[in-house]
């Protein structure tokens, strides 16, 4: 009984290892559930012409679910879901970071994506596979260790519980905290949508991608520094972080319809 419980344990451990999501399925479908609520008609309207009665929502996953595809006709877009930075970096380091990085990333297949949508010479198949990954990427930009630290894989290697249950920090983000609220995706994004003015909305759509990741990445600092391997995170956790998730999940939604809106205006 006692090695059944070990190799039990052992298991747990393990999986709680396994690389996770940005934010998960309900986190992604918030992001662009907000953002479908403030797109402009002509924008709706060309992005109905791209994936018919679908919502933004419904393919918001896809990106991630092709992780399972045994085929590895994806496999090249692993790269594309964050991007990493040293703890406590300047604004300038981190400017240079992304300017000086190599290969696919965050950042550079968001831009890509755009420019894709944009170009009028894409086809059909080419646009749809470039809008369901902008609006994957907008929300990973946005999960805070998506724009973390490499040595720890964007908190996977750090061991924590969730009342209990043995976890990681980059799934405490990516899932734990948002399904601690509670909600369906359709009712926490109608719940942020209707709460915010349009002063607010319009603070958060200032800058762009490289400010927004900043963002995510100064945020991230403040998680690292209040999250110690081991730890034990229950309510506490909840109500010192519960604010700055929803605003994330928020300026998510907001920039993901700004992004939108310019491609298609």
């Amino acid at each position: 009984m006692k090695k059944v419980l070990s190799i039990l344990l052992l298991l747990g451990a393990l999986l709680s290892l396994q690389p996770a999501q940005a934010w998960g399925p309900t986190g992604h479908r918030v992001v662009a559930e907000i953002a479908s609520f403030r797109l402009t008609g002509k924008a709706r309207l060309a992005i109905q012409q791209i994936i018919g009665n679908e919502s933004l929502a419904m393919i918001a996953n896809w990106p991630d679910f092709i992780k399972s595809d045994t085929t590895d006709a994806y496999k090249h877009t692993s790269p594309w879901h964050y991007l990493d930075f040293p703890g406590h970096c300047t604004r300038a380091e981190f400017d240079r970071i992304m300017a000086e990085a190599k290969g696919e990333n965050l950042y550079s297949q968001t831009v890509a994506m755009i420019a894709q949508l944009k170009n009028p010479k894409s086809t059909k198949a080419q646009k749809r596979f470039a809008l369901t990954f902008l609006v994957h990427m907008i929300g990973d930009m946005h999960m805070p260790l998506h724009v973390g630290r490499d040595e720890d894989m964007g908190g996977n290697k750090i061991q924590v519980s969730w009342f209990d249950r043995p976890t990681n920090l980059h799934r405490v983000w990516d899932e734990h905290l948002i399904d601690f609220q509670q909600y369906s995706y359709t009712e926490y994004a109608h719940n942020l949508h209707r709460v915010t003015s349009a002063a607010r909305a319009a603070e958060i759509r200032k800058g762009g991608i490289a400010d927004w990741m900043w963002e995510s990445h100064v945020l991230s600092d403040k998680i690292y520094d209040r999250t110690s391997s081991g730890d034990k995170l229950s309510y506490r956790y909840n109500f010192l972080f519960v604010e700055d998730l929803n605003g994330q999940l928020l300026k998510g939604g907001v920039r993901l319809a700004k992004v939108l809106n310019e491609v298609f205006a």
